[in-house]
């Protein structure tokens, strides 16, 4: 690894990424010169990235045909995804001209975790518990929940963070449900959890939760035809990508007692607010505006993964790959378009 190439770009940089991509750096000695930028990659700051052979970016970058054509011209080969997901990446367009690279596995713990978090918050409303206490309102009228013990909780997805995610809800003792176009039998089996087809899922299910990656076969999966099969009541939990839902098909369920709440950690249109304080400024997104004004919905800025384990993971694997690419070893963790 000559030194010329030593210095790795960041967009989208916060202070978290700093500190743990820095304390990484040096402590398992590295040796990149790291350079970071607040601002987001896209088609107006990728003029940012010329003479970098390898930047790092994050889930809310845009990484679109426009924007690899500009970093292929300016010299970037290698893009560090600090995530998991890759759908804001156009692999088609990056084939032949970037090698792209991600994080496979963070911390399943920590996004499985906070989703339980969702499902508690959601049912029993802590979040309006702890705004009316500071207020000096004790009353309980409006914080009604329910039991989770012998409910049924549908899981869409049922990969690795799902399948931690079902270890935590089996202590509930609850009904497990799950979709999956390649279900785990053996895992179902060990864990009493029932595959089924998304109609009865959503047919049975008091607590529906989604950890499906996007795709374009499943954007809007949640959509006002999905919602009618719903069972009246429902809580939505969504820790994934926020395009799984159709957030207007959303609002006409909460509209229609349908789904009894929700709890986002991610929306769909999520890169222009998540991660910056916009308190001081009119929400333009008039969708996002419209969920926050439901009483019954809680949302929170895409910070399952935000744990000091998955942190540290996420430094760690990132600057593995882009120090094997410079060294021209294998990339484990590359993802390139499917045949």
């Amino acid at each position: 690894m000559s030194d010329v190439n030593k210095t790795l770009l960041f967009f989208s940089a916060q202070p978290y990424d700093e500190q743990f991509f820095t304390h990484i750096n040096e402590a398992q000695n590295f040796g990149f010169d790291l350079k970071f930028l607040n601002a987001p990659l896209n088609e107006q700051t990728a003029s940012l990235a010329k003479g970098y052979e390898s930047i790092c970016v994050f889930v809310n970058d845009t990484v679109n045909a426009s924007v690899i054509n500009q970093l292929y011209e300016g010299g970037t080969r290698l893009v560090a995804l600090r995530c998991a997901g890759f759908n804001n990446v156009d692999l088609k367009a990056a084939k032949d001209k970037l090698r792209i690279v991600r994080v496979p596995a963070y911390s399943p713990h920590a996004v499985a975790e906070y989703a339980l978090g969702l499902m508690l918050t959601a049912n029993r409303k802590y979040y309006k518990a702890y705004n009316r206490t500071r207020d000096g309102n004790f009353s309980l009228n409006g914080l009604l929940g329910f039991d989770m013990h012998g409910k049924t909780v549908g899981i869409v997805g049922t990969g690795k963070i799902a399948r931690v995610l079902i270890k935590l809800l089996h202590g509930f003792e609850m009904n497990l449900l799950a979709y999956d176009i390649y279900p785990d039998e053996a895992f179902a089996q060990q864990y009493n959890v029932q595959y089924t087809d998304l109609q009865t899922l959503y047919r049975q299910s008091d607590i529906i939760t989604l950890h499906c990656p996007l795709t374009k076969d499943n954007v809007h999966m949640i959509d006002r035809k999905a919602v009618d099969e719903m069972k009246k009541g429902v809580i939505l939990i969504n820790t994934g990508r926020g395009a799984l839902i159709d957030a207007k098909a959303l609002i006409y369920g909460l509209k229609k007692r349908i789904v009894g709440a929700a709890a986002l950690d991610v929306y769909e249109n999520e890169s222009f607010y998540f991660y910056r304080d916009h308190s001081d400024e009119i929400m333009e997104d008039g969708v996002l505006a419209r969920l926050m004004t439901f009483p019954n919905v809680f949302i929170s800025s895409h910070q399952a993964f935000f744990t000091k384990e998955a942190l540290t993971n996420i430094a760690q694997t990132t600057l593995e790959s882009v120090r094997a690419y410079l060294n021209r070893e294998p990339l484990v963790n590359e993802v390139k378009e499917q045949a």
